[in-house]
């Protein structure tokens, strides 16, 4: 697709409806854990997970140099004099690119955090192409809805440390911040998440893409108009605990999508526990077969 590659996985057969995952800012697909995939297939679905450009294995091929020795408000400064390189709707444009790769008229979309924005894109702007959204910790990007915690953006826009040169320090931040942002109703697996970072670290093929990411959702213009044209039924999930994106930000989503329905998970943070695979998977079919209770 142009100056995008993407690696996408894909599980279950081939005849089956169709669930597209897509992940959230500077996150890879395989933060949508396989065995999350694998219920869903067994379910009846088949599943495509997927990383967005400039994440994981899939690459944007920019010649923009972004450097790594300053805090992300210096880079952002820089890059935003020059440009965005791409927008959110680039992204969404993305994943129809991904379905029309792959000859498929139409699918299930179910997003989490930016990807969560991503699919309000699709269901908004590609309504024939999207049969339900799921929308996980995510937000509207409504400008009068709160912000993130203050402490959390601190930790967020900090410069890392090197994953090569001083890899125990990027893992240990990446540890802590994971664990903060993780919510207070359910147990954080540190040796889990140390795992999966230095699977994400040999999956790798951008360095710093996520600044490219970050500046596509600055820049976004939020619009009222666009979740109002979204007519596939909608499920919006979030946590109480969620500090990244206030539970506000979810019920506005909620608010403005015709029809939508809500779920509140107590004591989830921005982060989706192995504990909640079988209510949220339960929750995504349901609203994918009209019968949720609530």
């Amino acid at each position: 697709m142009n100056d995008v590659e993407l690696c996408y996985e894909v599980f279950g057969e081939k005849n089956s409806d169709v669930i597209v995952l897509i992940p959230g800012l500077g996150s890879q697909m395989i933060r949508w854990d396989t065995t999350f995939c694998d219920l869903l297939v067994e379910k009846g679905f088949r599943v495509i997970r997927f990383d967005n450009r400039d994440s994981g294995s899939s690459v944007f091929n920019s010649k923009r140099e972004i450097p790594s020795d300053k805090r992300i408000e210096e880079i952002f400064a820089m890059l935003s004099k020059e440009g965005i390189s791409y927008s959110l709707m680039e992204m969404a444009n993305d994943v129809i690119g991904l379905l029309n790769h792959l000859n498929i008229e139409k699918a299930h979309i179910a997003g989490r955090s930016m990807g969560g924005i991503i699919a309000q894109l699709l269901g908004s702007y590609y309504p024939e192409r999207v049969l339900s959204l799921t929308i996980i910790m995510s937000t509207s990007m409504n400008p009068s809805l709160p912000k993130p915690d203050p402490e959390v953006m601190a930790m967020m826009t900090q410069v890392s440390a090197d994953p090569v040169l001083q890899k125990e320090e990027y893992l240990r931040e990446k540890i802590r911040f994971a664990k903060k942002i993780s919510g207070s109703g359910y147990i954080f697996d540190s040796n889990q998440e140390k795992a999966l970072l230095e699977e994400e670290l040999i999956r790798s093929r951008t360095k710093n893409g996520i600044i490219r990411q970050l500046l596509a959702m600055a820049s976004f213009q939020y619009n009222p108009e666009v979740p109002k044209k979204i007519t596939a039924p909608t499920l919006i999930i979030h946590g109480t605990d969620d500090l990244i994106f206030h539970p506000d930000c979810g019920k506005d989503i909620a608010d403005s999508i015709p029809g939508a329905k809500w779920l509140l998970i107590e004591g989830m943070g921005h982060f989706i526990p192995r504990e909640l695979f079988d209510t949220i998977s339960e929750s995504m079919v349901s609203i994918i077969n009209k019968k949720l209770p609530y």
